[in-house]
C-alpha cells in the first residue's frame, strides 16, 4: 500500500481514535483481534524454538494483559487525552513503522558495531528531591543540586534517537519533577523531543494541577508514580502524608486523562501487601493505574543494608503470585527481578536485545544499571572529547557485562536460568570479577564502601546461590519443560 495513504490512515486513527473506541462494536472488533494475533504470536514462537515453552506462556499471559489494561484505559469514565493517540499514531507507526528511519539506524549501528544497540536510555537528570526516603539508593534530598545540563541532557535524547534509533527513555532521579536548568524544567525538555516517548518514575508530589495540564496537552509522558503499599507503609518510609499527596495526583492525572503508572518497592517488610487483591484492586481498578513495575529493594546508596532486601522465600513467592495477578486481574504488571522471562534476563550494560539500557546519572557518570552503581566513563567529559554514545557504548565494562550476559543467555547451548538475571544481586561474584577486570569508578562513597564490605559480599553472593538452587527446579520444570527426575 502507498504510504501515502497509510499515513492517511494513520492520521484518521490518531485523530478519531477515542471516537472509534467508543463504539462497542468496533472495540470489540480490535480486541478480538488483537488477541487473535496474541495467540498466533504464541504458537509462531513455540514453532521458532527462540524462547523456552514457558517464556513463550508467560509472553502469551503478558499480552494478554496489555490488550485488556488497554481496553480499561479507552473505556474509563476519565477519558484519555486525544494527544496520547495522536502520539501515538504519529511516532510508533508513522516514524517507526511506515518511515523506518529508526530500523536503518540500529542496523547501521550493528554494521558498524557489530551488535544492535541498546533499546532505551535511562537518565536521572537531578539529584534533587522533595522527599528524604529511608534507603533511597539515590541518597537524594532536597539540599542537593547535582544536574545533568540542559545541553547534555538535550543531546543524550538527541543521540538516542539519532545513533541508536530510540524513541522511548526513562526519567528516574532524585525526583525528575524537580529538574531546572537554563530557566527551563523536564516538561520543557519533553516538549522539544515531541517525537519521543517519555516514562518517570516520580513520587508525584510535585505534580500540580498546571503541570497535569501540561502533561495531557504533550500526550508523550506517562509518570510512574512510587508508593510502598497503603498509608502505613509509604508514609513509613517517605514521610506523613505521603500517601495522600500521591491519591491527589492520582486524582488530578485522571481528571486530565493522563495515563499512569504505579512503581513499588517490595521489601521483606511490605511485598505481602503490594501483593494483596486489595492493593492490586486499589491500585489498577479504583485508581486506574495502566502498569505497575515492581522493584525488589536493593542494598545500595543511602544505609544500605541486607535485612531489607526479600528472603529468598518471599521472592519465589513473589514471582508465583505476580503471575497470578497479571492472569486472573489481566493486570499489566512487571517485576525486573522475577520477569526476566519477558526480555531475556537482565537488561543492564546496554544489551542489544530485548530492551536493554544504559543509565546516565546527575552528575554524568554512565553506568550499567541504576542499581550497579560502577561506572567507566563521564559523559561530560566524553562530549568534551568529541565522542559521541556509540563510543561510550563500546567501552570495556559494559562489553564485558554484555558478553557475559550472552554466554549466560545461551551458553554452550543450555538457556540459563531467567528467574535469576540480575548481574549484581543473582551473581554478585561476577560483577566483581568484571569491576576487578575493568576498573570502573564507584559512583559515590557508599558503592566504594561495599567493595570493601566482605561482610556484605558474603551476603550477597550467599543470596544469589541460594536463591539459584531455589528457583533452578522451578525454571527447569515450569519453563524448559524437563521431567522431573525419578526417585
Amino acid at each position: 500500500m502507498n504510504k501515502t495513504f497509510l499515513k492517511m490512515g494513520v492520521n484518521y486513527l490518531g485523530n478519531h481514535g477515542l471516537s472509534l473506541a467508543s463504539k462497542p462494536g468496533i472495540r470489540k472488533y480490535a480486541i478480538n483481534k488483537a488477541l487473535k494475533s496474541a495467540e498466533n504470536g504464541y504458537h509462531s514462537n513455540l514453532e521458532k524454538g527462540k524462547y523456552s515453552p514457558g517464556e513463550c506462556e508467560d509472553r502469551y499471559i503478558i499480552n494478554q494483559a496489555i490488550i485488556e489494561s488497554a481496553n480499561r484505559l479507552v473505556t474509563s469514565e476519565h477519558q484519555i487525552s486525544p494527544a496520547y493517540l495522536k502520539k501515538i499514531a504519529d511516532i510508533m507507526v508513522k516514524s517507526i513503522v511506515i518511515d523506518g528511519g529508526d530500523v536503518k539506524r540500529q542496523q547501521d549501528f550493528k554494521a558498524v558495531h557489530g551488535r544492535r544497540p541498546p533499546g532505551l536510555l535511562v537518565v536521572s537528570p537531578t539529584k534533587a528531591c522533595n522527599l528524604k526516603c529511608k534507603g533511597c539508593y539515590a541518597n537524594s534530598s532536597g539540599e542537593n543540586h547535582e544536574k545533568l545540563s540542559w545541553d547534555v541532557f538535550d543531546r543524550l535524547l538527541t543521540e538516542s534517537r539519532d545513533i541508536f534509533g530510540n524513541r522511548f527513555v526513562v526519567i528516574s532521579g532524585g525526583e525528575p519533577f524537580a529538574y531546572k536548568d537554563q530557566g527551563k524544567d523536564l516538561l520543557d525538555m519533553v516538549a522539544k523531543h515531541d517525537d519521543m516517548f517519555f516514562m518517570t518514575y516520580t513520587n508525584s508530589l510535585l505534580i500540580d494541577d498546571e503541570t497535569a495540564a501540561r502533561l495531557s496537552e504533550l500526550g508523550n509522558f506517562s509518570p510512574a508514580i512510587s508508593v510502598e503499599g497503603f498509608r502505613e507503609k509509604t508514609d513509613d518510609r517517605r514521610g506523613k502524608g505521603t500517601f495522600d499527596g500521591i491519591q491527589k495526583s492520582m486524582e488530578r492525572l485522571r481528571e486530565h486523562g493522563v495515563p499512569f503508572g504505579i512503581s513499588l518497592t517490595a521489601t521483606t517488610n511490605n511485598c505481602e501487601e503490594l501483593f494483596s487483591d486489595e492493593f492490586i484492586d486499589y491500585l489498577f481498578y479504583e485508581q486506574q493505574a495502566l502498569y505497575g513495575w515492581i522493584f525488589h529493594y536493593m542494598p545500595i546508596g543511602r544505609s544500605y543494608t541486607l535485612d531489607l532486601m526479600p528472603t529468598i522465600q518471599q521472592r519465589q513467592w513473589m514471582w508465583q503470585r505476580a503471575w497470578e495477578l497479571i492472569e486472573k486481574k489481566k493486570v499489566f504488571l512487571v517485576d525486573f527481578w522475577n520477569s526476566g522471562t519477558l526480555v531475556d534476563g537482565c537488561l543492564a550494560g546496554g544489551r542489544s536485545s530485548g530492551g536493554g539500557y544504559l543509565y546516565i546519572n546527575w552528575d554524568g557518570k554512565v553506568m550499567p544499571c541504576v542499581f550497579v552503581p560502577y561506572s567507566p566513563v563521564n559523559v561530560n567529559d566524553s562530549y568534551a572529547q568529541g565522542k559521541t554514545l556509540a563510543d561510550i557504548w563500546e567501552e570495556t565494562f559494559f562489553e564485558h557485562i554484555r558478553s557475559w550476559q550472552m554466554d549466560y543467555l545461551n551458553g554452550n547451548g543450555h538457556r540459563g536460568n531467567l528467574l535469576s538475571p540480575c548481574i549484581i544481586r543473582d551473581h554478585h561474584d561476577v560483577l566483581r570479577q568484571i569491576i576487578a577486570e575493568t576498573e570502573p569508578d564507584p559512583e559515590n562513597e557508599q558503592a566504594r564502601e561495599a567493595l570493601l564490605d566482605m561482610d556484605y559480599m558474603k551476603g550477597m553472593i550467599e543470596y544469589g546461590k541460594s536463591y539459584q538452587e531455589l528457583s533452578d527446579p522451578i525454571w527447569r520444570s515450569r519453563y524448559l519443560k524437563e521431567e522431573e527426575p525419578q526417585a
